[in-house]
């Protein structure tokens, strides 16, 4: 277990990245990370638009027809 806990705080102090700390902060504090933004870029926002436009136009695929089509794209 030491080895362990001097590694992390090695480590952690070789980083610059303070988002990355910030998130390890949070969950040594035992708290939820802001994550209720989230920033898509344009391929994102244009894939969840399309899916949304599927989903009104009724073209939607049950869990069984999506796992049934999984399995035949593996060749399985």
């Amino acid at each position: 277990m030491r080895k362990t806990v001097k590694r992390l705080i090695q480590k952690i102090n070789q980083t610059e990245d303070n988002e990355l700390l910030e998130k390890m902060y949070c969950l040594i504090e035992n708290k939820e990370t802001d994550s209720s933004i989230y920033e898509l870029s344009i391929e994102q926002q244009n894939a969840v638009e399309e899916g949304r436009q599927q989903f009104k136009n009724g073209k939607i695929l049950t869990s069984e027809q999506a796992e049934k089509n999984i399995d035949e794209w593996l060749g399985k």
